[in-house]
């Protein structure tokens, strides 16, 4: 297996890490049957519709 030869720096350590601070949080829309938010292209957890029809009782 391959192992690291050299010690990698702080500062590319924190880069790598610091992508994910910059992932933004997922859009909210509000459902059609409910208006409660919810993430598109799901279906709603409070009513259970997804494209106008029950998908969930």
């Amino acid at each position: 297996m391959g192992v690291p030869q050299r010690r990698q720096s702080k500062s590319r350590k924190n880069k790598r890490r610091s992508i994910w601070a910059k992932i933004e949080s997922p859009n909210l829309v509000a459902c059609p049957q409910c208006h409660e938010l919810k993430m598109p292209h799901r279906v709603c957890l409070k009513c259970g519709y997804y494209k106008g029809k029950e998908v969930t009782n």
